[in-house]
């Protein structure tokens, strides 16, 4: 189904030789990046413009992309985008199984091929996405390129964001503020940050600050600390891990909340560790189980790192675990109000059970500073 026009070949290649042809849309152009693979029905754009993506070759397993087009550039109340997760495009390229040039929705004005080409990003469609995904998932997440036709593929490098400082790279250069007649005052950590975790903050009455990822946090200047999502390895981000170190040692705490990265970090900065996970969880359909009782929520993810819980503090335990892999979804301290999650529970193209984690965190945030700890 893809456009009449545009019917030049490309290629992915992966790092351990294989290849597979695929007809080109969006830009011309040849890239490297790290091959994973995301199992969402809907929602490639919020996907595309999710931080956490950066220098990632998605492959989008629902086999038909393209239909219901891109919406218009809006605005919300907060003056966040209102179907898009950042400013801009983050994947390094798209691989399709079929492509729908003909787009039909009521919000649309483009098609999925021309926005991409506005952001320089390759795709290809007519590829066995269900093979690619089996392939990976048997041998894990690999190094790829896309190739386009006429390219020698020894002119484009095998490259590994995963030893790259990716969070340094998405992450905002000033301080910005939403919503600044908020009751309470929460600086979020932008390690990658998702335009609804912002919204989320804000239309719960929150004044949310913005800050790059190293910046110098200091109680002082916030009611609560939220921190963000993002690409890459979470060692990466030392200064960031240092900073949340300090402040959960303090005597006058404040409340942190921390998802999916920012999970990472917390539990990096606690003195637990972090590993790379096989190929990841990446999909909307994610069953997590919250700790000590049989109850299960789906939820959205996002990463290819997790938390060893084997060496968490005492004053720490897991808060939820994913029912699948049985891997870390969660952790908490026993007396402090310090928490955080693996999944997404604002993610706007999946399920939004957990939402109200954010109604926990600002219900904390304002009882504590009303001297309820």
């Amino acid at each position: 189904m893809g456009s009449a026009d545009s019917k030049m070949k490309g290629r992915l290649l992966l790092e351990d030789g294989f290849e597979v042809e695929g007809i080109h849309f969006g830009a011309n152009n040849s890239i490297p990046g790290e091959v994973v693979f995301q199992t969402g029905m809907v929602g490639y754009p919020e996907s595309l413009t999710d931080p956490s993506y950066s220098r990632q070759i998605l492959i989008l397993t629902y086999p038909l992309i393209g239909n219901y087009g891109i919406p218009a550039d809006d605005c919300d109340e907060f003056g966040l985008k209102t179907w898009f997760e950042s400013a801009k495009i983050h994947v390094a390229a798209l691989i399709v199984g079929d492509f729908s040039e003909q787009y039909s929705h009521w919000s649309a004005i483009k098609s999925l091929s021309d926005w991409l080409k506005e952001y320089n990003i390759p795709a290809l469609y007519g590829i066995d996405t269900r093979m690619l995904t089996k392939r990976i998932r048997e041998k894990g997440t690999i190094l790829g390129k896309v190739i386009m036709e006429g390219i020698d593929p020894e002119s484009i490098p095998y490259e590994d964001p995963n030893i790259m400082n990716l969070v340094q790279q998405v992450s905002i250069k000033k301080p910005v503020d939403y919503n600044p007649k908020g009751d309470v005052k929460i600086v979020a950590v932008d390690c990658g940050i998702k335009y609804n975790q912002i919204r989320c903050l804000c239309e719960r009455g929150a004044h949310v600050t913005v800050v790059p990822w190293d910046y110098p946090l200091k109680s002082s200047d916030y009611d609560g600390l939220f921190l963000s999502n993002g690409p890459g390895d979470p060692q990466m981000c030392k200064q960031t891990i240092q900073n949340i170190s300090q402040l959960i040692k303090e005597a006058d705490y404040k409340p942190i909340f921390g998802i999916c990265l920012g999970h990472q970090l917390l539990s990096l900065a606690i003195g637990a560790s972090t590993y790379k996970m096989k190929y990841g969880n990446r999909g909307h359909n994610q069953p997590c189980i919250y700790d000590n009782t049989i109850r299960c929520f789906i939820t959205t993810q996002n990463h290819g790192f997790a938390v060893d819980v084997a060496n968490l503090p005492k004053e720490w335990q897991p808060l939820f675990t994913n029912a699948n892999d049985k891997t870390n979804e969660g952790v908490v301290h026993t007396s402090k109000p310090f928490y955080s999650v693996q999944f997404h529970p604002e993610h706007m193209g999946g399920p939004r059970d957990l939402e109200s984690l954010f109604d926990v965190f600002l219900d904390q945030v304002r009882a504590h500073k009303k001297g309820n700890k």
